[in-house]
């Protein structure tokens, strides 16, 4: 059997899905599905942004707020506007995005769709370092965001500890990160337990989800992060792709097992702790984004790109949704928790479904 060829398509042999694009001795495999999924999210990001703008649950009219956007309305409606609701609705793009390529990473670490950053501990370690700074707080503040990413990454450090390294296969980095997970959350429910009602409704706000009061203080280190973080998540996924073969096939090609698990471990860690610690444990939406992005994008690639638009996409409109869908303001990770159920039972539906026969 002759080598696996691992350089540029042969001419005359074309790749579903795929455009190679040459340059003297320089060629790349353009994929055409999931640039068209990712041209049509961009614009209907772009229609998700203006709702949220225009959302309220305060029934500020249209020309009102598009008054406070342009700076020709009061001075309070500006304020309300530019302040605090334009932060907060780029804020919640930007975790929606982070959850979702976080999301893409562990799924395909793991080859299971269900597989999302909070069973590596994330959620639950971000949550314990909240407690833990609020404990004895009387006044209900949780702390700072930066937080959430300290007690995700110890968290996940136990997590990878346990599992024999962070290089070790998907799964069992997973199933550790199931216990793991367990045993802080019992911690953390102990350490809440003996505090007040004040320092426990302020938690309790943060740990369901919640973009209220979110703004450039916490949106300026996420963007700084994103844009470090997802051109790496980008070089993993493009290398994550040869790990849907098993491990001697992805050795076979070149693949430095060991390396690229811990190096998409590390990224998806990364990207989950500081959403969690901006925006709370936003429910369901590193499961969603990558499921509905890969059918999208399609089966032959790692959407990386094509999650961050749709995590994105998802905050958004759940946090616009829960301005508008009650008479009073719904935090998001409620809204998410709401929808994300039917859609985790239809994920379980497809996964059980036996394969069309042609």
């Amino acid at each position: 059997m002759s080598a696996p060829h691992t350089g540029a398509p042969r001419p005359g042999i074309e790749l579903p899905d795929t455009t190679v694009l040459r340059t003297g001795t320089l060629s790349w495999l353009f994929p055409r599905r999931g640039a068209l999924a990712a041209a049509l999210l961009v614009p209907l990001l772009a229609v998700l942004i203006a709702l949220s703008v225009t959302a309220s649950s305060t029934g500020m009219s249209l020309p009102r707020t598009l008054g406070g956007l342009l700076g020709t309305g009061d001075a309070g409606t500006v304020m309300v506007v530019r302040d605090f609701r334009l932060p907060r609705v780029l804020v919640g793009l930007m975790v929606g995005a982070a959850l979702g390529v976080s999301g893409c990473l562990t799924q395909t670490l793991a080859g299971n769709r269900l597989a999302t950053p909070d069973l590596i501990g994330v959620n639950e370690g971000a949550t314990a370092a909240v407690v833990a700074a609020a404990a004895g707080s009387t006044t209900g503040m949780v702390g700072d965001w930066w937080l959430g990413p300290l007690g995700a990454v110890a968290a996940a450090g136990v997590v990878v500890l346990c599992a024999g390294g962070a290089g070790t296969a998907g799964y069992r980095v997973l199933v550790v990160g199931i216990g793991v997970s367990t045993t802080i959350g019992a911690v953390s429910d102990l350490l809440m337990s003996r505090e007040n009602d004040n320092t426990a409704g302020g938690v309790f706000l943060w740990a369901v989800g919640s973009l209220s009061g979110r703004d450039w203080s916490a949106g300026t280190p996420l963007l700084i992060a994103l844009l470090v973080l997802v051109p790496l998540a980008l070089a993993s996924g493009h290398r994550l792709q040869l790990l849907r073969f098993d491990d001697d096939m992805a050795a076979a090609l070149g693949v430095e097992l060991r390396r690229v698990r811990a190096a998409a471990l590390a990224l998806a860690v990364a990207l989950a702790g500081i959403a969690v610690g901006v925006g709370g444990p936003l429910a369901f939406v590193g499961l969603a984004a990558p499921v509905l992005a890969q059918r999208m994008a399609g089966p032959t690639r790692v959407p990386v790109v094509c999650s961050a638009l749709t995590g994105a996409a998802l905050v958004v409109a759940a946090d616009a949704l829960g301005r508008v869908a009650a008479p009073v303001e719904l935090p998001v990770g409620v809204v998410t928790s709401v929808l994300g159920g039917p859609f985790l039972l239809w994920v379980l539906f497809r996964a059980d479904r036996p394969a069309r026969k042609d």
